[in-house]
């Protein structure tokens, strides 16, 4: 019998962050192991109310007015949608609307509810429902009635136990990444990518992501003309859209290249040397994954999962969060030493191949929704007779 999967989010496709990524990198992928898997999001201006994306069908919802209308909305019209559909299980990413719409999807259709965090200190789940309104009673909520926690990091395990979530309620699987797609090309073909994407020779270092605060852009574009100085070819690219765009374009002095969000993000992966993530907080994060798979050498800073996925000094780089000299220094290691950045590169790829590949990755969630579907249903057995 297939199994039926309703995925909740905030956002997916064409709007992207690392948790959209992730969640549109797996959901094909299950579908083609046989799951029926079909996204539950928001629409936003501009966007239809159902298409099919990778053959996942995406249905998305008015979320009309203020915040607070928005989230009642998406709830109030994502339940009688879930009535039709019939999921046997519902996956909510993220603990604000997703998680408590999935946990009235229980209430009524009696199926077992996942939830998976995608990010952990500040901008996290736990810490800002900790200091919202009624937070405290909705973390009660959610620890009592889901079924299970996917923590993609140690850090959201750790937040988790941290507000009374026990261990056998949880269970890590960590972000994943595919990489067929993403992988490294030789340097002629790398030569030839940099012509077609319009960029230019030299050194070439990639940011991806959304332009926010958490992402701390403004203290590469504040060290990069002191880079530039040691590498005058330096290039810094920076893939993604946001909030701080304007204001990130009005710092930007030369050697600075705003691509925008593109959808062929392995390309551009494919034609730079260096990856640098400086976010001030992450939960595992789907790009710097994504860059090295692609065999780039990565300087990022050393919050959430980063520090399980690297080996500073044989994968990469690790910095403190929020210390632009040190960010200065670590780029300057690796712009400077072309055979560094090659090794790095190789046995990052090495890391993501026995670790993180998406296919793995994958069936490691299939054996949950099984492993869930079967005891609920085992449950709901032991009960019916009167």
């Amino acid at each position: 019998m297939t199994l039926r999967i309703a995925m909740l989010i905030q956002r997916y496709y064409p709007l992207v962050g690392g948790a959209e990524r992730q969640v549109g990198a797996l959901a094909p992928l299950l579908r083609s192991s046989g799951l029926d898997v079909q996204i539950v999001t928001r629409r936003y201006a501009g966007l239809a109310d159902f298409e099919l994306i990778d053959g996942v069908p995406v249905h998305r919802l008015p979320i009309p007015g203020p915040k607070a209308c928005a989230s009642l909305s998406y709830t109030l019209c994502a339940l009688p949608l879930l009535r039709r559909l019939r999921p046997d299980l519902v996956h909510a990413h993220e603990l604000f609307s997703p998680a408590t719409t999935a946990l009235l999807a229980k209430h009524l259709l009696h199926v077992p509810v996942i939830a998976t965090l995608h990010r952990s200190g500040a901008p996290g789940d736990v810490q800002r429902l900790r200091q919202k309104l009624l937070g405290t009673q909705r973390l009660a909520l959610f620890k009592r009635y889901i079924d299970l926690f996917v923590c993609i990091s140690q850090e959201i395990r750790g937040e988790l136990m941290a507000v009374g979530v026990a261990e056998s309620q949880m269970v890590c699987i960590p972000n994943g990444v595919d990489p067929i797609r993403f992988a490294p090309v030789s340097e002629a073909n790398k030569r030839e990518l940099r012509r077609r994407l319009g960029l230019p020779e030299g050194p070439l270092v990639i940011f991806s992501g959304r332009l926010v605060p958490e992402k701390r852009v403004q203290h590469l574009l504040a060290i990069w003309p002191a880079l530039r100085q040691i590498c005058p070819q330096a290039v810094l690219v920076i893939l993604g859209t946001g909030p701080l765009e304007t204001e990130l374009r009005a710092m930007a002095g030369a050697g600075v290249v705003f691509a925008g969000l593109v959808d062929d993000v392995h390309l551009y992966y494919q034609a730079a040397d260096i990856f640098v993530l400086p976010s001030v907080a992450e939960g595992l994060s789907v790009a710097m994954l994504e860059a090295m798979a692609t065999g780039l050498a990565v300087v990022v800073t050393d919050v959430g999962g980063a520090a399980e996925v690297i080996n500073a000094g044989q994968h990469g780089l690790l910095v403190p969060p929020d210390d632009p000299m040190a960010l200065q220094t670590a780029l300057l290691t690796l712009l400077l030493d072309a055979e560094q950045r090659r090794s790095f590169g190789l046995q990052a790829r090495q890391r993501v191949l026995e670790r993180y590949a998406l296919p793995a990755v994958a069936q490691q969630l299939i054996s949950v929704y099984q492993r869930l579907r079967t005891q609920h249903t085992g449950d709901l057995q032991l009960v019916e007779p009167r």
